[in-house]
């Protein structure tokens, strides 16, 4: 089990130690749940009077909370959730998706591995992969022809990377992930569909992290291509030839149509549709259940969808709804007389 002083940990958030630097910190938790030896937050001042309860053995917390708070061990530091996850990555207990090389893995002769790769149980590496330093793959994952996994990535069980595709360094693919399926590409000719093959690739940079049940499509002739530091969520669906750039982030559930362009840090919530031939700029929130069916061209905040109310109001607005066209024409048929009448 890791353990750091508050002095070690202090330093590793640039932060300012309160009470005994030399507190050894093993874990952490919640106000509510922190025991002696883990250390918790306070990120919102709504919630400090938990500081009077907390078992915690020390607390990050903010140079205002700080001044009118008696806590006696703690870490004052200018965001302390961030410093919270700082701290949670070296005292993290996950462990890897696979320790050593099981026996059952099956690599190809063609494939190369780096070193200190682990591979779990029935993992299979197709001819010509290429899998960099410390990486590990848990059983029953499935390695394309040509696909290339970057250095310290770690890929849970079930995954499936299809041929060619590129995953970068530092990532984390959640279970029955699917990298590189084929994208939804057909042609319709008298009342037919053809298909179109997607011979394009999935590249992944590095630092993203693909939650469980995600699928990233590749693309038709281009590649689908998700940026450095981007993180999804479970249960999302990428289309083809989509593009995301740097630091975003999407909730579970969100689907992104084909050809898209996502811009810069933007924040998508839960079970959002963006439409396809779109773009999206830089620093956009998108609010949960969206439906973006034209292009975002300012930073901003972005909502849509209809919230859930009570049945029978519910029914008496849908049939208001169905009124609106003729609401509409009556409305102008109005104005054209005022102003028919104002002449």
């Amino acid at each position: 089990m890791a353990e750091y002083t508050l002095q070690q940990l202090a330093e590793h958030v640039g932060g300012e130690v309160r009470g005994d630097a030399n507190r050894v910190i093993q874990g952490v938790g919640t106000l509510q749940s922190a025991k002696a030896g883990q250390i918790a937050f306070l990120a919102n001042s709504r919630y400090k009077q938990q500081l009077s309860s907390t078992r915690a053995g020390a607390i990050l917390l903010s140079p205002k909370d700080a001044q009118d708070s008696a806590v006696e061990a703690g870490i004052i530091v200018s965001n302390p959730y961030a410093a919270f996850a700082k701290v949670a990555q070296l005292l993290d207990t996950t462990p890897l998706p696979a320790v050593g090389h099981a026996a059952t893995a099956k690599v190809a002769a063609s494939a190369q591995l780096g070193d200190n790769v682990s591979l779990g149980e029935y993992v299979v590496i197709e001819e010509g992969a290429i899998i960099g330093d410390n990486v590990s793959i848990g059983a029953h994952c499935h390695i394309g022809p040509q696909a290339v996994i970057g250095s310290n990535t770690r890929i849970w069980s079930g995954v499936n990377i299809y041929h060619r595709c590129e995953i970068g360094a530092n990532c984390i693919i959640h279970s029955a992930a699917v990298i590189g399926a084929d994208g939804f590409g057909w042609a319709p000719e008298n009342g037919k569909w053809l298909k179109i093959p997607q011979i394009g690739r999935v590249i992944i940079a590095d630092n993203v992290e693909i939650g469980a049940s995600t699928t990233v499509d590749r693309g038709a002739l281009d590649d689908t291509i998700i940026s450095s530091g981007c993180i999804i969520d479970n249960q999302c669906q990428i289309a083809h030839n989509v593009f995301i750039d740097e630091d975003t982030a999407i909730a579970g559930c969100t689907v992104l149509a084909g050809s898209c362009r996502i811009g810069k840090r933007c924040m998508i919530g839960g079970a959002s549709a963006i439409n396809g031939h779109i773009s999206i700029c830089d620093d956009v929130q998108i609010m949960g259940f969206a439906m973006v069916i034209k292009e975002i061209t300012e930073p901003g905040v972005y909502a849509s969808g209809i919230p859930a109310t009570n049945h029978r109001e519910w029914r008496r607005n849908g049939a208001r709804y169905r009124q609106l066209d003729d609401l509409f024409k009556r409305v102008k048929s109005l104005e054209k007389q005022v102003v028919d009448n104002n002449d």
